[in-house]
């Protein structure tokens, strides 16, 4: 407690809150249920409301003392356990928010009334050392990711528009299935009530909603009421749509990439200038915000062009650097006629994943060290082989990668992946589901070039692999790109 409540780094206070809660569970001794689960009792709430607020020797006073009353049964220390996460979580959150210090903008000309600006992104596939970006083992170990921006079926999948309307109001459109697509849900925000779930991220809009908040397009809470706040900087409001081409669940970055053209197109049409380096580092503010947690490396896949690394330092504030990996017109071709997406029929449940693996690494269980370095070194070869062109070289990359996603998250093979994989393992250099695994898209890198009939064919005839369906794939040159329709000269 002491340690928790006095600790300078709050990478330090929340390792120590995880470390209580690991006592707390053992204290259990197997009994009380599953350590998974709900942290949401309102005895608790006094002390999470001081931690998110950054108070944070009070809010572990107030954890020390509501704890008393939670040691008499097994079933209590759990819960207890449960809420000590928590707490660590919201610690988590708030470290990983010292990124904002690198988010810089600037002032540029406000496009005019009705204008629209419209931002367009390719998605992401990480090739090696994901995980490694996840807080906090990106900056208590440090990070190295080797992602591709790609467009699917030739096309950037994820984007938004957004201009300026002259209510004074939020109008939110997420269409479903592209730009023309069906209209999924439909938002309109009169009052700053309207946005009080934007950091519950199951609820409708919640996402485009931190975004205005995130890009201080919009301050929450505040007590100028939110049509005023619309009139007073921008004489209107803002009518906003999104959208994804991509299966829900993908794996293929989505969430982290649309966040991030939202907020380019939103920061655009309201007359703000801002650089790649600062969009990624506000995806990764605005996911804090979302409570969704996550790391750095889908924002860096999609936002910026071709083939790079991305990497951070074990330290704090979090910062992420990113550099574009040197590679031949050849190589880029050759990578064109031999990546396929396939994509796999189940969706991804990576619900308690995440949570698993952050209990193995604040348990400092060897394995899990073991393999985040060997994540890192295995992005830095991945890097080299593609600077040198060597397709079995990265092929064996993205083998030794997704046995480590494995190792990372067990659990994340379903059995008609492994499936699959096993049949199209004698025609790739190498595949690995993308993101964390456990469904999603699988992607492959077939030793002949155009090879999709093929696969689709070998896949036909393989037993008990359910709806599946290939998709091409092609190295996206340009990443994020925002413009102004009918504006252009």
């Amino acid at each position: 407690d002491t340690v928790a409540s006095t600790a300078e780094d709050l990478g330090v206070a929340a390792r120590t809150l995880a470390s209580i809660a690991d006592v707390l569970g053992c204290l259990a001794k197997g009994q009380g249920g599953l350590r998974s689960g709900p942290a949401a009792n309102q005895a608790w709430t006094t002390a999470f409301q001081l931690l998110e607020s950054g108070r944070v020797a009070p809010g572990v006073a107030k954890l020390t003392e509501e704890r008393a009353n939670w040691l008499h049964r097994p079933d209590l220390l759990v819960r207890a356990a449960r809420h000590y996460e928590g707490a660590e979580q919201i610690l988590i959150r708030q470290a990983v928010m010292s990124a904002r210090q690198f988010i810089i903008t600037g002032q540029r000309e406000l496009p005019p009334i009705n204008q629209w600006v419209l931002a367009e992104c390719p998605a992401r596939i990480d090739l090696s050392g994901g995980w490694s970006d996840t807080p906090p083992i990106t900056y208590e170990h440090g990070g190295a990711v080797v992602d591709i921006a790609v467009l699917v079926d030739k096309r950037k999948p994820i984007g938004a528009k957004v201009r300026r309307i002259a209510e004074p109001k939020l109008h939110l459109v997420l269409n479903s299935g592209g730009i023309q697509g069906e209209i999924a849900v439909e938002i309109v925000c009169h009052s700053l009530e309207d946005l009080q779930d934007y950091c519950q991220p199951h609820a409708p809009g919640a996402l485009v909603k931190a975004a205005f908040i995130c890009t201080e397009i919009i301050s929450y809470p505040s007590h100028t009421s939110l049509q005023d706040q619309l009139l007073n900087a921008f004489g209107g409001g803002f009518e906003l749509h999104s959208w994804s081409c991509l299966p829900h669940g993908s794996g293929l970055g989505t969430s982290s990439i649309l966040a991030g053209a939202v907020m380019a197109a939103l920061l655009t049409a309201a007359g703000r200038s801002y650089d790649t380096d600062s969009l990624i580092h506000a995806v990764l503010h605005l996911e804090q915000m979302l409570t969704t947690g996550g790391g750095w490396q889908d924002q860096v896949g999609g936002l910026v062009p071709g083939i790079k690394i991305g990497r951070s330092k074990p330290q704090l504030p979090l910062r992420v650097e990113v550099e574009p990996i040197a590679v031949t017109d050849d190589l880029v071709k050759r990578l064109n006629d031999r990546l396929l997406l396939i994509y796999t029929g189940k969706t991804r449940l990576a619900r308690n994943l995440l949570q698993d693996v952050l209990r193995n690494w604040y348990a400092r269980r060897p394995f899990i060290i073991h393999n985040t370095e060997a994540l890192v070194s295995n992005a830095e070869q991945c890097a080299r082989a593609l600077s040198n062109g060597d397709l079995a070289q990265i092929g064996q990359c993205l083998n030794t990668y997704w046995h480590q996603k494995k190792c990372m998250a067990p659990g994340c093979e379903p059995s008609a992946v492994r499936r699959m994989m096993a049949a199209l393992q004698p025609h790739v250099h190498g595949q690995s589901l993308a993101g964390a695994g456990g469904g999603g898209f699988l992607y492959i890198l077939t030793r002949k070039p155009q090879q999709k009939a093929a696969i689709e064919s070998i896949l036909a005839q393989s037993e008990g692999l359910g709806n599946f369906s290939a998709h091409e794939v092609e190295v996206d040159q340009t990443g994020i790109t925002v413009r102004l329709p009918g504006a252009e000269q």
